[in-house]
């Protein structure tokens, strides 16, 4: 019997890294948490555990910092580049290198209405997401958000839907929408435009369209719902490609008052986070995005 490695990989996951820039009238921090993936002319390791070509998860764990002090840091997506670029600009055995970079957001504390200088608070679990794909043959940059908390009080139905012995749930003409947004999305773009590509801009242009068609759109359906966003986004982005968005539904379920002799007409509820629906798709261009 013969037996054949396929495929390898190795690399350094949660990598944190929190950066200080320090002006003189006030700081900016990033708080990250970063991986890095090499693939490449390592199977030696694997079968016979020759080492020679194994570049050490503590060395790319270093290099992340490194690298951090020399990067401006203006964008995940920036940063993810010059970690992949480093591992195929200096190691010819590595073929492909992929960065994932997620951004904790923080705000600046007001004080008396005044933003602090260099003080800051956490904005929740919202995240900002990046994975950077760069191989020999080429380059892809996803962008993304994950775990943005979103929910409608009104305007949600959900009617209509296939029943069946086993089908409990009533008709709802307008029910509460909550969902914890992640969604991913495909910007094709060479590696000489992507250093100077206003990446910051571009994430905020398309969270902007997800959000305000969330809140603006008359929703059928959870399903509908994640396509009138998606395409929002390749409407409003027009180098976007494609996007992919994972909607789980989490339920807003009325509380039974009326053994404490109350009515609840659509005031209290308790929030469900188990068992919940998910709903994803993907949406993708037909033709080529402009350039």
């Amino acid at each position: 019997m013969s037996i054949v490695l396929t495929e390898h990989s190795y690399g350094k996951t949660r990598i944190r890294l929190t950066k200080v820039t320090r002006r003189a009238d006030r700081h900016e921090v990033r708080e990250l948490t970063i991986e890095i993936r090499l693939e490449g002319d390592f199977a030696g390791s694997y079968t016979t555990g020759d080492n020679r070509l194994i570049i050490p998860t503590d060395t790319m764990k270093n290099v992340a910092y490194a690298l951090a002090k020399e990067h401006a840091l203006d964008s995940i997506e920036g940063f993810g580049l010059a970690l992949a670029n480093h591992f195929l600009e200096h190691h010819p055995h590595v073929e492909r290198a992929t960065a994932r970079l997620v951004e904790h957001p923080m705000e600046r504390i007001r004080v008396a209405g005044v933003e602090h200088p260099h003080a800051f608070a956490g904005r929740g679990p919202e995240s900002r997401t990046c994975a950077v794909h760069r191989g020999r043959d080429g380059l892809r940059v996803e962008s993304g958000i994950a775990d943005l908390f979103l929910l409608k009080t009104t305007n949600s139905a959900f009617a209509g839907f296939l029943r069946d012995r086993f089908t409990t749930l009533p008709d709802a003409a307008d029910r509460i929408l909550a969902t914890m947004l992640t969604a991913d999305w495909l910007t094709p773009i060479d590696g000489g435009e992507a250093a100077g590509y206003d990446w910051n801009g571009a994430h905020a242009q398309a969270r902007r369209a997800l959000v305000e068609t969330f809140a603006g759109h008359r929703s059928l359906s959870a399903q509908q719902t994640l396509h009138t966003m998606g395409a929002a986004v390749l409407d409003a982005c027009p180098r976007v490609e494609r996007i992919t968005l994972n909607m789980p539904n989490k339920h807003r379920i009325l509380v039974d008052l009326r053994s404490f002799g109350l009515d609840n007409v659509d005031e209290v509820f308790v929030a469900t986070d188990e068992p919940h629906g998910t709903i994803t798709g993907t949406l993708q261009r037909t033709t080529s995005p402009s350039s």
